[in-house]
């Protein structure tokens, strides 16, 4: 009996001692579980958001490509393809006259960008001579000797135009004050 005693009091000792490590043991397989749920989710919810993406991407392609395939039908009707060429290349029929105005601006009130700079026609510089002057202007400048134009400054030959536009040997319109205006 004393034995019997003993084995029950050894079960409540052994029973004591083994429940805080199964429950610890169940806290960290619990743990580790909701770890491996969690994980799972992320990947869920990062793969939906690529298939979403996906999506979308490829509503944008195909809308893309309806564009494209439109532009592309647009140029079997005769009426387009002949406003394109009007448009983009300037043809006319032959019985009409062709008229380009040179300074949209001028008539508008608003610089044309759009046609200078994205069909590659660089734009007229502002202040500049009409080409026959530009041309006379360089052969002029061809023309001098480099070691008498150091000597002068930078004066034009008499008679030519200059880049200013004016055509008086000093390059200036200014009375001096030799000519006669000045008081004495």
């Amino acid at each position: 009996m004393a034995n019997n005693k003993r084995d029950g009091a050894d079960r409540r000792t052994c029973g004591r001692s083994l429940g805080p490590i199964t429950f610890f043991v169940a806290v960290i397989i619990v743990a580790l579980g909701l770890i491996q749920l969690v994980s799972t989710f992320h990947a869920y919810a990062i793969n939906l958001s690529e298939l979403n993406g996906l999506r979308n991407q490829q509503a944008q392609l195909v809308e893309h490509k309806r564009d494209l395939e439109n532009q592309i039908r647009r140029w079997d009707d005769k009426a387009y393809v002949t406003a394109q060429a009007r448009d983009r290349l300037g043809f006319v029929f032959p019985d009409e006259d062709a008229i380009r105005v040179l300074h949209p601006e001028a008539v508008t009130g608003n610089k044309d960008e759009d046609q200078a700079g994205s069909k590659g026609v660089r734009a007229p510089r502002k202040n500049s001579l009409p080409w026959y002057q530009e041309m006379a202007y360089s052969f002029a400048k061809a023309d001098q000797d480099p070691a008498a134009d150091r000597g002068k400054g930078q004066s034009s030959p008499t008679g030519s135009a200059s880049p200013s536009g004016s055509s008086s040997p000093g390059g200036s319109d200014d009375p001096s004050p030799s000519e006669g205006g000045g008081a004495q």
